[in-house]
């Protein structure tokens, strides 16, 4: 499901990392409507976004959290 008023998944998912904050699949489901974050993911680090992976161990499951690496001047 796409909400056309708030843009696509990657400008979503990208307005929302530009922001400092982390993401992971569930939230980028209940978000974004987004079943395939690591692929979005894929598409923003094409388009030449900085973004760091870190994989979560929580309750047995392990999944992935993604952070925008800002640039330090």
């Amino acid at each position: 499901m796409r909400d056309n008023d708030r843009g696509s998944q990657c400008e979503q998912i990208r307005e929302y990392l530009m922001t400092g904050r982390e993401i992971d699949p569930r939230f980028a489901l209940l978000n974004f409507g987004c079943f395939r974050l690591a692929a979005r993911i894929k598409d923003l680090r094409t388009l030449g976004m900085k973004i760091k992976t870190e994989i979560i161990e929580a309750d047995g499951k392990r999944f992935a959290s993604y952070k925008w690496e800002q640039r330090r001047v």
